[in-house]
């Protein structure tokens, strides 16, 4: 009785995930069911004209000593001259890294490509190329053990 409401209050929020995850599932059946078709070109391209590699660049000053505050705040300084110049992250050249940072080397352009990016994330249940495969290899073995 002296609780009232107060432990109902964060079932609102269970059922708005709930409903949301639902749609989307339903929405994604549809667009498998119809045959999906991915552009990969456009895919490519539309990949490497944004920031999202900013974290990379991070990790990346992470592996070559520089403390991981340091070198996402120095990111978060990039990005926002970056984009204040028109720049993105692979079209800074190897003076202009390097007068952010001296432990920026040639090799960074290598460590914000597109398919290194993704690669790198390579951690259990990650979405990088041998994490997707293991999966998809786990996905199919549970389904062919439940086949009748």
């Amino acid at each position: 009785m002296a609780y009232n409401k107060d432990l109902q209050e964060d079932k609102e929020a269970i059922f708005d995930g709930v409903k949301t995850v639902k749609v989307c599932l339903e929405a994604m059946t549809i667009l498998l069911a119809e045959g999906i078709k991915f552009r990969q070109e456009r895919l490519s391209q539309a990949v490497a004209e944004d920031f999202s590699n900013a974290t990379d660049v991070a990790d990346y000053l992470a592996a070559k000593g520089i403390p991981f505050r340091e070198a996402y705040n120095l990111v978060g300084k990039v990005v926002k001259t970056s984009a204040a110049a028109g720049k993105l992250l692979k079209d800074l050249s190897l003076e202009e890294w390097k007068a952010l940072h001296q432990a920026f080397e040639a090799d960074i352009y290598e460590a914000i490509a597109p398919k290194q990016v993704v690669a790198a994330r390579n951690s259990y249940g990650g979405t990088g190329f041998e994490q997707i495969r293991q999966a998809i290899d786990r996905a199919q073995s549970q389904l062919q053990s439940t086949e009748l």
